[in-house]
């Protein structure tokens, strides 16, 4: 029993063993499989191997050839910032100089206009020149920072430029401003003026000259230049119109007086107008009176055209008074405008003023012993200052208001007023002046004929002389050579002898 026992037990381990056996087996099987699997994988794996250390190698090639042109690339990168570089500095300092030179033109043309006789017509006033003196100022400040900055920052050149150019025309403007401005001034301070703004202008120019090279920095200073813009703004504050000295409260009846004498005055040299033309038609014949009659007849329009327009401020002013005064007297309305009322009274004088004088301007051309230029010139004063009383007169009105528009009405028909004068006058200047080229260039034909003849008469003589000359040359060459004597040869005839020489 015990052996079958074990028996038993020895089939178990025996069947058990067969079972791991055939596990066994089969775990080599697929052991064996794997394996096989495995080699194949790691066939394909070298064969990937080579392949990929083929490529590296490739790539390791490749690599080395773009790191040549990498750094070849480089070198020429660098070369060729640095040419850019210094193609946009070379460019910047072209730019630079060809602004100053632009600069200088302009301030230059400003200094060449001093003796233009178109700026004769023109007046300036001082505050106008002072404005502009203060605009050149900020300016010169503003050109120095940009000059400073630009030499931190050379890349940075908008700035400099744009002070460069607005230097230039604000000098430009300046100085035709101060010469303008002295057409108005006395003769002292006008001479005074005149040198301050050309001194003015050739400062600027030294002082544009120095701002083209870096290393020149410290001698560009701009003390010259604004002593020259102190000695202006001292003498057009000396040429500013200082206030009326009078009490507010005789503002109101100075206005009534002095509009009553500007009427008074255009009255009166209506008459003179008239008066001179009677002596001209009495006393003057052809193109004298013709050209008189023009401009006299001229000058009457724009008095005329003067009082439609006083007339019309007059009436412009008393509705703006009766307006504005409310409860108050129009006395204590012009007494608490005192500056628009000081305006009013200012410009009514010179409109009065400028009738005067060029009512003056007339009669000496009339007379023959004025200048066409100065009556032009008195003209266009008197335009500007009824412009100015227009100004002054509108300033408090209503824009709706009838009589605003019957005040430009008027100052429309001052200007065409002015404007024929002016075109009278130069039109007569004309006329008289080709009466007098006619008879000079005639004068000049008669001096002309005259010394054709002369040189005619003494052509000849010389001509009968040189024939003289030639015919004893050759008989004492005839005496020289033997002819007398029959030998060799006969004297030519003078004819020959003198086609020979020729």
């Amino acid at each position: 029993q015990e052996q079958t026992e074990v028996l038993e037990s020895l089939k178990q381990e025996l069947a058990t063993s067969k079972q791991e056996l055939q596990i066994v087996q089969g775990s080599l099987e697929t052991s064996a499989q794997s394996e096989a699997k495995w080699t194949a994988q790691i066939a394909e794996l070298e064969k990937e191997r080579g392949s990929l250390v083929n490529a590296v190698a490739r790539q390791e090639e490749q690599l080395s050839a773009l790191q040549e042109q990498l750094e070849y690339t480089q070198l020429k990168l660098s070369s060729t910032q640095e040419s850019i570089c210094q193609l946009a500095k070379d460019q910047r300092k072209i730019l630079l100089a060809e602004s100053r030179r632009a600069a200088e033109q302009v301030v230059q043309e400003a200094l060449r206009q001093f003796e233009e006789p178109t700026l004769f017509s023109c007046a300036g006033s001082a505050d106008h020149l002072l404005c502009k003196v203060r605009s050149v100022s900020s300016c010169i400040e503003q050109l120095e920072q940009c000059w400073s900055q630009y030499l931190a920052c050379p890349e940075d050149i908008s700035g400099l430029l744009h002070a460069v150019t607005l230097l230039a025309h604000l000098t430009s403007d300046t100085i035709v401003h101060g010469s303008t401005t002295c057409l108005r001034a006395p003769p002292e301070p006008a001479d005074s003026l005149t040198e301050a703004c050309k001194q003015y202008g050739r400062e600027t120019l030294i002082y544009l000259g120095f701002l083209e090279e870096e290393g020149i920095l410290e001698k560009a200073d701009s003390t010259a230049v604004r002593s020259c813009l102190t000695r202006i703004t001292a003498i057009g504050e000396e040429l500013l119109p200082r206030g009326l000295d009078i009490k507010q409260e005789e503002l109101g009846d100075l206005v009534d007086k002095e509009l009553a004498a500007t009427s008074a005055a255009i009255e009166t040299a209506t008459a003179r107008i008239e008066e001179m033309l009677s002596k001209s038609r009495a006393g003057d014949t052809g193109v004298k009176l013709e050209v008189n009659e023009r401009i006299l007849g001229s000058c009457t329009s724009l008095m005329q055209a003067i009082q439609v327009l006083i007339v019309a401020s007059k009436e412009l002013q008393r509705e703006i008074v009766e307006s504005g005064r409310g409860t108050a007297s129009p006395k204590e309305f012009y007494a608490k405008n005192s500056r628009w009322t000081e305006g009013l009274i200012s410009a009514s004088k010179a409109v009065g003023w400028g009738a005067t004088v060029m009512v003056d301007a007339a009669d000496l051309v009339v007379q023959g012993r004025g200048k066409f230029e100065e009556l032009m010139v008195c003209s266009r004063e008197i335009a500007a200052s009824t412009a100015q009383l227009v100004a002054a007169s509108k300033v408090k009105a209503d824009k709706d208001s009838p009589n605003l528009a019957q005040l430009q009405q008027a100052s429309r028909g001052v200007n065409q007023a002015t404007a024929a004068v002016v075109a009278s006058t130069v039109s007569g200047k004309l006329q008289i002046e080709d009466t007098g080229s006619l008879s000079k260039i005639k004068r000049q034909e008669m001096d002309s004929q005259v010394r054709v003849l002369e040189l005619e008469n003494e052509l000849q003589k010389e001509r009968q002389k040189l024939g003289e000359l030639r015919k004893k040359h050759y008989e004492l060459a005839g005496v020289a050579e033997g002819w007398e004597e029959g030998t060799e040869a006969s004297p030519p005839t003078l004819q020959e002898a003198v086609t020979e020489k020729e």
